[in-house]
C-alpha cells in the first residue's frame, strides 16, 4: 500500500507542479491529461502525437523499469547502434515542457488502472508484450532450455535478465526454435566473433560469457520452408556475411513448389530472402574447416518433444523433431502440416523465438486465448494500435 500511495503522490504532485507553473492566460480550464503507460518506442510515439495534436495537453510516461525506451534499449542488438539512434527523437518528447517520465512504477502493484482513470482523462496502455508463448510439449521446462527474449534481455543488460546464466560451457551445439529476426539476431551473437562484439554495447557479463562458450553449431530450425521464412533480407544477409562461418542448407529444402512460386512472385521481401538462401546454398564450401563455426538452416521441421538427457540433472539433451510439409488452407496460405516423420537433433542449449504473448492487468478485460487486452472504448482506455488514432482527436 506504501508504494501504491507513493506512485500516486508522484504522479498527483507532478499534474499540481506543471499547473502552478502556468500564467493565468495559458492556463486551460480542463487541460487534456493523458497517462502512456510503457516508456517504449510505441509509448514514445503515442506521447509525441498527443503533444502535436493538442496544445497544452500534459502527457505522463510510466515504466515499470527505471530507465526508458523499451525495446530500443534492450531488444535491438548490441551492434546495431544505428536502429538506436531513435533513442534521440525519443528524448525530446522526454524534455518537453508538458511530457514527463516516471520510472520504478509498476502498473498492477505500484498503481492501479482505476487508480490512473481517476487521475487522467485518457489511458494509453502500450507496455507491450512481455512473455513468451509456449509450445506446450513434452520437456519444455528443461534445464537449458530458454526463451529468445530472455536470451535477448541478458546480452542487453536489462535487468530481468541478469540471473538468466546461460549454460554456454558445457555443449558445441545449440538449437533455435523460429527463423525470423530475433532468431537470426540470437544465432548472430552465439556464432559472432567476440573481438567484434567488444566493440558493441552487449553487457559485459554476457561478453564475458560468450568468451568462454563452447557453441560452435547453431541450428536455426522453422516448420515450414525458405519461401515462407520470416526474417528480412538485411538480417539474413548480416548473419550470412559472419567472417569465418559455415552455412549449411539441404538444397532438397530449396525445392518450390507452383504455391511457393506464387509467394515469391508476390512478396519481393520472401523472394530476396530466398534467392540469398540459395545463393548461400550454392556457394557453402564441400569440406569446410574443423575450426570453423557452423550454422545450419533447417526447414519442414517442427519440435514434437525435447529430449531428457537422463542423468537425474532434468537437462535438455536434444529435440525430437517431426518433419513436416506444406498444405495449401486458400489462396496464397499454405500452413504446415505433420508428416509422421520424426527425427533427433542432439544439443545441450535451446532457444524458443516462437512469438511473445502480452500480460493480463487487474481491471482490463483479457483475452487469455490471444493473450491480448480487450479495448474499453467507453472509458477512453486503448491500446496504441486500437485506439490512438481515435484519441488523438478526441473532443474531452
Amino acid at each position: 500500500m506504501a508504494i501504491f500511495d507513493q506512485a500516486i503522490r508522484r504522479l498527483s504532485i507532478s499534474l499540481s507542479r506543471r499547473r502552478s507553473s502556468l500564467s493565468f492566460s495559458t492556463l486551460s480550464s480542463n487541460p487534456l491529461r493523458v497517462c502512456v503507460v510503457g516508456a517504449g518506442p510505441a509509448g514514445f510515439y503515442t506521447a509525441e502525437k498527443m503533444l502535436k495534436a493538442h496544445q497544452g495537453a500534459e502527457v505522463d510516461i510510466i515504466d515499470r523499469l527505471p530507465t526508458p525506451f523499451g525495446l530500443v534499449r534492450s531488444g535491438v542488438a548490441p551492434d546495431h547502434p544505428e536502429t538506436k539512434i531513435v533513442m534521440n527523437q525519443f528524448s525530446k518528447v522526454a524534455h518537453h515542457e508538458w511530457c514527463s517520465f516516471f520510472g520504478n512504477i509498476t502498473l498492477g502493484s505500484s498503481v492501479s488502472l482505476s487508480e490512473l482513470r481517476e487521475l487522467y482523462h485518457v489511458v494509453v496502455l502500450a507496455y507491450g508484450a512481455e512473455s513468451d508463448r509456449a509450445l506446450g510439449i513434452p520437456g519444455e521446462y528443461l534445464s537449458g532450455i530458454h526463451s529468445a527474449r530472455e536470451f535477448v534481455w541478458w546480452y542487453n543488460g536489462h535487468p530481468d535478465g541478469k540471473n538468466l546464466s546461460p549454460d554456454l560451457k558445457s555443449t558445441d551445439t545449440a538449437v533455435i526454435l523460429g527463423q525470423g529476426n530475433v532468431a537470426l539476431d540470437v544465432a548472430r551473437i552465439l556464432l559472432q566473433s567476440t573481438s567484434v562484439l567488444a566493440t558493441t554495447d552487449i553487457a559485459s557479463h554476457a561478453l564475458e560469457a560468450l568468451e568462454q562458450s563452447s557453441i560452435r553449431k547453431v541450428y536455426l530450425v522453422g516448420r515450414r520452408g525458405p519461401a515462407q521464412a520470416a526474417c528480412t533480407a538485411k538480417e539474413l544477409r548480416e548473419v550470412l556475411g559472419i567472417k569465418d562461418l559455415c552455412i549449411h542448407i539441404n538444397e532438397v529444402d530449396l525445392c518450390v513448389s507452383p504455391e511457393d512460386e506464387e509467394v515469391l512472385k508476390n512478396n519481393r521481401i520472401h523472394r530476396r530472402v530466398y534467392e540469398l538462401l540459395s545463393k548461400a546454398a550454392a556457394s557453402a564450401p564441400s569440406h569446410p574447416s574443423s575450426s570453423q563455426r557452423e550454422l545450419h538452416f533447417v526447414f519442414f521441421r517442427k519440435p514434437d518433444r525435447f529430449l531428457d538427457s537422463g542423468e537425474g540433472s532434468r537437462r535438455v539433451a536434444g529435440v525430437h523433431f517431426e518433419k513436416t510439409m506444406l498444405k495449401a488452407v486458400g489462396p496464397g496460405k499454405q500452413i504446415a502440416v505433420g508428416t509422421g516423420l520424426y527425427e533427433d537433433l542432439d544439443c545441450g542449449l535451446v532457444l524458443k523465438s516462437i512469438g511473445y504473448k502480452s500480460v493480463p492487468v487487474d481491471g482490463l478485460p483479457f483475452d487469455h486465448e490471444k493473450a491480448l487486452c480487450v479495448l474499453i472504448q467507453n472509458k477512453h482506455l486503448a491500446k496504441p494500435s486500437l485506439g490512438v488514432s481515435r484519441l488523438l482527436n478526441f473532443p474531452y
